[in-house]
């Protein structure tokens, strides 16, 4: 498991990520009342270019009355395109009286702690590893 930590404000936020085969299970959680309030799946697809990069397509289920759907949409569909593999994102993060700007500050502490998560996957894909590594990533044709 992988775990990313950050601070916003008096708000602990933790990122855990599991390899699972050829994809990645991701809980984004914060605060002291954690919850699921949206659920992303994201799986990667060759963009039609010359450019030969990957995108995502991403699926989202939010629980009525919850703000975290966004999040876990952004997260899902940047881990997937960069990593090139099926990702889902679990988000739960109490957001109760938070303002916009509140949010908008949480989703870029949020932001940054995916570009972590996704350069220590890099580092350990880079790492030799004996037999199958769960983090690689497969072609996609």
């Amino acid at each position: 498991m992988i775990e990313i930590t950050n601070f916003r404000d008096n708000l602990l936020l933790t990122i855990s990520a599991i390899p699972m085969g050829y994809g990645l299970c991701v809980a984004l959680s914060g605060g002291d009342k954690s919850r699921i309030g949206a659920v992303a799946l994201g799986q990667p697809r060759p963009v039609v270019s010359a450019t030969r990069r990957i995108s995502a397509i991403t699926s989202v289920l939010g629980v009525v009355g919850h703000h975290e759907d966004h999040i876990a949409r952004m997260m899902a569909a940047r881990l997937a395109s960069i990593l090139n593999v099926v990702v889902s994102v679990s988000c739960g993060i109490p957001m109760e009286g938070a303002t916009e700007m509140d949010v908008e500050d949480i989703r870029e502490t949020v932001l940054g702690m995916t570009e972590d998560l996704i350069d220590e996957i890099a580092f350990r894909r880079s790492v030799p590893t004996v037999g199958h590594s769960a983090l690689a990533a497969p072609s996609l044709g």
